[in-house]
């Protein structure tokens, strides 16, 4: 109902919320677009984009918001070395798919859907995305998928419990007007204000939990480093053996086997199930392939246009 929003993706914030209202989520490389003014949640997993009714939208304020910024220094100045000269809107071709080698995961990510219209609306897909020129490997399988998938043994939990809690103390530091300095002020205001910010209904066991953390010590290094081999030997072995251009997944559940490794995703519109409840494709890629996802996106989003704009309410005043 708007024309563009921004969105913050830890682990699916983008990807999922796009997914479940029928548009278009782009959650880019971390790093590629900066994070500064964002209230935090992890510097390593954090990243900001577009949530547009098209891909070609998505894709003018991705080139918007692209580039280095001095207040997020390190991370914009890695990414920076990804971004295409002119920019992301030349890759906005009808032809996208020509070509490409699209690796279809099912295992775990379609098991919600069994039983459902949106399987066959993805078989349909399938199909077209082969008409249009691309290789379809299908069934493949990702390395330690219930590893994963699990953020208490994957390390994913413990890494952003210390990073919650590091993020934040210093985003609100930095506030000039705020009598709420650090992760231990929201925790004592909530407790102060129990009834204006919920407390019975939602509760703060993550701020706690948070709270009670050191910094990152040998636990959180150990996890971090999980994470990384869990992407390299899963998601990345994944795409390089079979020489992918993307993964492709029906629906938003694979956005964490992206957000652990701060790679690129993005979701296209792909149909409605029985009662009206949106679902999207999401193709997922390497760090800095945006063009290549932004191609394949594009090309499947006008060889389909499953979206529908939602129904106008007449309102009685």
């Amino acid at each position: 109902m708007v024309s563009v929003s921004l969105g913050t993706e830890t682990d699916g914030s983008i990807i999922c919320p796009a997914d479940h209202n029928s548009v278009v989520g782009l959650k880019p490389t971390v790093g590629l677009t900066s994070r500064a003014g964002v209230i935090p949640i992890s510097p390593r997993q954090d990243s900001i984009g577009p949530i547009c009714r098209t891909v070609t939208d998505a894709v003018y304020l991705l080139d918007a918001i692209v580039g280095f910024d001095p207040r997020d220094y390190e991370a914009t100045k890695a990414a920076a070395k990804f971004i295409p000269a002119g920019g992301y809107r030349q890759f906005l071709n009808q032809d996208g798919l020509k070509g490409k080698r699209l690796g279809v995961v099912r295992n775990p990510f379609s098991d919600s859907y069994n039983g459902s219209t949106a399987i066959l609306a993805f078989e349909h897909h399938l199909n077209v995305l082969r008409q249009r020129g691309a290789t379809i490997l299908d069934n493949l399988e990702i390395a330690d998928i219930d590893i994963i998938m699990d953020p208490s043994q994957s390390g994913e939990l413990i890494a952003l419990l210390a990073e919650f809690k590091l993020s934040i103390n210093d985003y609100l530091e930095e506030l000039i007007n705020s009598t709420v300095k650090s992760l231990s002020d929201i925790i004592a205001f909530n407790l102060n204000n129990s009834v204006l910010e919920m407390m019975k209904e939602y509760g703060q066991d993550e701020f706690l939990a948070s709270e009670m953390t050191t910094g990152i010590g040998e636990e959180e290094i150990k996890a971090i480093e999980m994470m990384e081999y869990l992407s390299k030997y899963g998601f990345e072995k994944l795409m390089k053996d079979n020489n992918l251009d993307a993964m492709v997944t029906l629906g938003s559940d694979a956005s964490t086997v992206l957000a652990i490794g701060g790679y690129p995703a993005i979701t296209v519109p792909a149909g409605y199930e029985c009662d009206g409840m949106p679902f999207g494709m999401m193709f997922g890629g390497l760090k800095g392939t945006e063009p290549k996802l932004i191609e394949i996106a594009y090309a499947f989003e006008q060889a389909t246009m499953a979206r529908r704009p939602p129904p106008s309410l007449s309102m009685e005043f």
